[in-house]
């Protein structure tokens, strides 16, 4: 296919068109996860024990009778729907014989850090909280420890956010891989994206830290002689810590601070005291020195050495990347690669099927607001690192791609080694109808009675091409209904689409008030290339990550 043609189709993953409405906004808003927060990196749907004991409202019950799904007292069938999955990850979705940049990688960006980017706490339980929702690339914000010139210290530097050491990181990590282990938890394996901040003796103290906690576990060698060249198979790196380490470029552009620079205003509603914050932390970075890279922490670069390009090259160019390292990462920001787009789209696809890109959100997400992950992925970028903070409509994606995964999901073949990189089958339609039955016991917000939600169902596909809003009809109460929090709908809702691998469907139960902005009451999005056909339920979410006892009854029809 012509590169203009790919070009033409791949200009519909522009994330920077557009805008987005108040409403969109509001609904694309999470709150603030916490230590019992099960969703973001897809292993909610590993082992959902609550969903084995879901209530189906007497409603419900009578709408599969009438409707021929079930007869009348089949109390065991039932519960065999209660319990059907409604999703099912393709088998070749999680095979793990390809090459690491084959894959995406459920990735988080600023792990250590609490809510707000510029005033958070720093934490070592976010790494737990992190991985075990199934994150597999982390990162890590190494400085220098005044206090303590043998401790290295992990925080947010030029802010207001706390610190922890180094050191505690890397025994929570190792904890974490060693309870799995013991499991017989297939993990894949940990990717460490280190940010360096630390001077020489820093940077050996880091070394041996990561030598002294991680021991056998840490990838210290190719896992086979002669490969150097070469990337690994997802197989042969099993369970290893990787450590993705800092490669200088000559006059190399510091892409995370000309993002920050590229808008003098905030996507997220800033307060002034924010932006002058911003502004501080944006004037101490530039004048900052770039640290150089001593050479036992460089050799820790196995199969991921992050540069910030300083030019096109590592796209343009046949010859690649200038001054490259073996295994280089792109390391860019959604605003900087947003420079390159939609008109190098093809290019970059191209260069994604062969090596690693990290893209992370612009330096105006300070509240933790995520960038929207599905138009990098349909660019083949394998590593999306989104703010873990909140439960907002990114992370309720990036938990719908790695849903019952280890956190390696395989990329489509288009976006592959051999593949043209066009996701969209010319000429091919797919048609997604929706049979919208009713929800049982739908959360009702702190300090709001039952008798005062008006619920809704509203659907967003989300596609390459933009996304799509369908919604039913508010639920009113009337005398003698069964519980408003039970509402039945009743209603079918379609969407026709190109057909696509990288399709998502945002499922948001909203409540239809008079006076305000319409509240969600629980969430959850699926990767129709998962979901399963026929009726099922889906287990609802609330906005912060956790396991609710609502369930949806749909079912899911294509032409």
């Amino acid at each position: 296919m012509a590169d203009s043609v790919l070009s033409s189709r791949l200009a519909r993953l522009n994330p920077f068109k557009g805008k987005s409405t108040r409403e969109d906004d509001k609904e694309d808003k999470g709150e603030e996860i916490d230590a019992t927060t099960v969703a973001g990196g897809g292993h909610s749907a590993l082992d959902d024990p609550i969903r084995r004991q879901l209530r189906v409202s007497d409603a419900l019950r009578n709408y599969l009778v009438t409707h021929g799904v079930l007869g009348y007292g089949d109390d065991a069938g039932i519960r065999a729907l209660v319990e059907k999955p409604h999703l099912q990850v393709p088998a070749w979705a999680t095979d793990t014989s390809h090459p690491l940049p084959e894959y995406y990688i459920s990735s988080s960006h600023n792990t250590y850090l609490m809510a707000h980017q510029l005033y958070g706490q720093s934490s070592a339980g976010a790494y737990k909280n992190t991985l075990s929702a199934g994150a597999r690339c982390i990162e890590i914000d190494a400085w220098d420890n005044p206090d303590n010139k043998d401790e290295p210290k992990v925080t947010h530097g030029y802010t207001l956010v706390s610190n922890i050491p180094f050191r505690l990181v890397c025994e929570t990590i190792r904890d974490f891989v060693d309870e799995e282990a013991a499991k017989s938890s297939p993990t894949g394996p940990i990717l460490l994206s280190l940010e360096n901040h630390c001077g020489a003796a820093g940077q050996l103290r880091l070394v041996q830290i990561m030598r002294d906690v991680f021991g056998d576990h840490l990838l210290t060698a190719p896992v086979h002689e002669g490969e150097m060249g070469q990337h690994a198979t997802l197989a042969k790196l099993g369970s290893k810590v990787l450590v993705i380490v800092e490669h200088h470029l000559p006059d190399e552009e510091d892409s995370s601070s000309s993002s920050s620079s590229s808008s003098s205003s905030s996507s997220d509603d800033e307060s002034e005291d924010e932006k002058k914050a911003r502004q501080d932390y944006k004037d101490k970075k530039k004048s900052a020195p770039s640290a150089i890279i001593i050479p036992e922490l460089e050799a820790l670069g196995i199969y991921a050495q992050s540069v910030k390009p300083r030019d096109a090259s590592w796209f343009s160019s046949p010859a690649g990347l200038a001054n490259s390292p073996h295994h280089p990462l792109i390391n860019i920001s959604e605003a900087g690669l947003g420079t390159h787009l939609p008109a190098h789209a093809a290019a970059i696809g191209r260069h994604n099927a062969r090596h690693l890109m990290r893209v992370f959100p612009k330096g105006t997400r300070i509240s933790s607001r995520n960038l929207k992950p599905e138009a990098f992925w349909g660019l083949g970028a394998q590593i999306c690192a989104l703010n873990w903070q909140t439960f907002g409509a990114g992370m309720q994606l990036n938990d719908a791609l790695f849903a019952g995964t280890a956190g390696y999901v395989l990329k489509p073949a288009a976006l592959r080694a051999g593949g043209d990189g066009d996701l969209v089958a010319a000429g091919r339609k797919s048609k997604l109808r929706l049979r919208v039955a009713g929800a049982t016991d739908v959360p009702v917000p702190a300090g709001r009675a039952a008798g005062e939600i008006r619920p809704y169902l509203t659907c967003s596909l989300v596609h390459p091409a933009g996304t799509v809003k369908r919604k039913t009809a508010a639920r009113k109460r009337k005398e003698g209904d069964e519980e408003v929090t039970s509402p039945m709908w009743d209603e079918t809702l379609e969407w026709e689409f190109d057909d696509n691998e990288l399709v998502f469907l945002r499922l948001l139960v909203k409540s239809d008030d008079s006076f305000s902005s319409n509240p969600v009451l629980a969430v959850a999005a699926v990767r129709l290339l998962y979901v399963v056909s026929g009726w099922v339920f889906v287990p609802m979410l609330d906005l912060k990550g956790h396991r609710t006892t609502c369930s949806l009854l749909v079912k899911f029809e294509w032409e």
